[in-house]
């Protein structure tokens, strides 16, 4: 998936050594914000210092992220992991690729001049239904 926007925040950098392997890690949360009537925000996550690096996220720059959506379950809940793969500089700089949109346009009904509730015929004489609705 990808999204542009303009980064909000830019959150601490968290690191450590892995128990498993002993080697150590390094990631960061951003926070960006998707323009529209109403705006959107996601938090994604650069894993691995060459990346950070590579990237170079700095507050209020626009860019185009790139990232991958995963669950994962620990101690009987569930988290979400969005991981930024590639970053973009400028909104312009990504031609037609495809972006997020938080809502689709939708057509109009066929019947959009008809009136609701439709109107009723009234009901004749020696009718068994007397009500007025």
């Amino acid at each position: 998936m990808e999204l542009t926007g303009k980064i909000i925040a830019v959150l601490e950098p968290r690191g450590g050594v892995s128990s498993r392997t002993g080697n150590a890690w390094k990631s960061q949360d951003f926070v960006i914000e998707v323009p529209g009537q109403y705006p959107r925000k996601c938090v994604f996550t650069v894993f691995g210092e060459d990346r950070l690096n590579q990237f170079n996220i700095q507050m209020g720059e626009d860019l185009t992220v790139s990232f991958d959506i995963d669950a994962r379950e620990f101690n009987g809940r569930w988290y979400n992991d969005v991981r930024a793969y590639n970053v973009t500089r400028g909104a312009a700089s990504v031609a037609g690729a495809p972006q997020a949109t938080p809502f689709p346009p939708q057509a109009a009904p066929q019947d959009a001049a008809a009136p609701f509730p439709p109107a009723q015929e009234p009901a004749g004489e020696g009718s068994a239904d007397d009500l007025p609705f």
